[in-house]
């Protein structure tokens, strides 16, 4: 008997040039596994966009689906962990770079690289969500764990995008005073209704600044790095810390010593690709609890496959506010 046929956006390569269409593949097309999954949702992340774009080298092999996460339930499963009906979430483990990934109705992974979605969620929840929210839940779990009060003034950066728009929810949300920094000033009203007391210009920390200045954060939650990363570091109280995630503004850090040794302010690295599972499965349950319907909805726009190469370049150009579920049956 045949295998059933399914949609999924591929990426190939020939000749130097990368494509992205959708194809008809079969479940033969899709890399080795213990773990086959009916993909019914995914998201559209930063590093998405720049895979569809063909910036960065995010896409490792050819031909490929990319897609750096998804949610959906196991069809065929070789491993006790996980029977067939149960739903499932993935994000990081290089799926969507170097492994095929979620822009497709089927998909089949390692099982160690899944968590188990509770009654708390469904799929298209997880995926409103997804890798931005997973990442913004371990930045505001490793801002805890480093003593920063509830009460305290936390910075958000880049705050209007998917990254920064759950940490606002999930820290205002946690008792803290959040100040949303923005290149989108006009997105005032959509900060202040995740929580954010405080709406700043980007461009006030876009230009060098001292390595030293006025104390304004406890903490901080950064998706820009650069010279941003930079200045925020600088503002940053005595004993504060700043968890930096991304690279938008630039993978340089143009800064001193000074806030390090000078007011033991920390820099906390966030990896969200190879984080562990015990990790994963904690952010998990703490979004779960943390985000009602009600919440997400209001940050999330749906698409389908065929309308993912055009939103490359909006999204990496700053232009897609909040978060982008991706219908794979549309």
């Amino acid at each position: 008997m045949s295998e059933p046929n399914f949609r999924a956006l591929v990426a190939r390569e020939a000749a130097g040039q990368q494509t992205i269409a959708l194809e008809t593949l079969t479940e033969a097309d899709l890399p080795a596994g213990d773990v086959t999954v009916a993909v019914e949702y995914s998201s559209f992340n930063y590093k998405d966009g720049l895979a569809l774009a063909g910036r960065g080298r995010i896409l490792r092999r050819f031909p490929i689906v990319p897609g750096i996460d998804f949610a959906g339930t196991v069809l065929h499963s070789e491993t006790p962990r996980f029977r067939p009906g149960e739903p499932v979430v993935l994000t990081g483990f290089g799926v969507g770079e170097n492994w095929s990934g979620g822009f497709a109705e089927r998909a089949r992974v390692k099982g160690e690289w899944l968590v188990k979605l509770g009654d708390e969620l469904t799929t298209r929840q997880a995926m409103a969500i997804g890798t931005a929210g997973f990442t913004a839940m371990l930045a505001v779990m490793a801002l805890e764990r480093h003593g920063i009060a509830k009460g305290g003034n936390v910075l958000v950066t880049g705050a209007a995008g998917g990254v920064g728009s759950i940490a606002i929810r999930l820290l205002s949300r946690q008792g803290y005073r959040v100040t949303a920094l923005t290149g989108r000033i006009a997105e005032r009203g959509f900060l202040e209704s995740l929580g954010a007391v405080e709406i700043l210009d980007r461009a006030l920390y876009q230009t060098p600044g001292k390595p030293l200045q006025a104390e304004r954060w406890q903490g901080a939650i950064d998706t820009v790095g650069g010279t941003i990363l930079a200045n925020v570091l600088a503002a940053t109280a005595y004993g504060g810390a700043v968890a930096a995630c991304g690279l938008a503004g630039g993978a340089d850090l143009p800064t001193s010593v000074f806030p390090f040794i000078l007011r033991g302010a920390a820099l906390l690295g966030i990896d969200s690709v190879q984080c562990p599972m015990a990790q994963r499965e904690t952010a998990w349950q703490r979004l779960a609890h943390s985000l009602t319907e009600a919440d997400l909805a209001p940050l999330v726009e749906e698409i389908g496959l065929a309308a993912l190469p055009a939103r490359a370049e909006a999204i990496l150009a700053g232009h897609v506010r909040g978060r982008t579920v991706v219908n794979v049956r549309k």
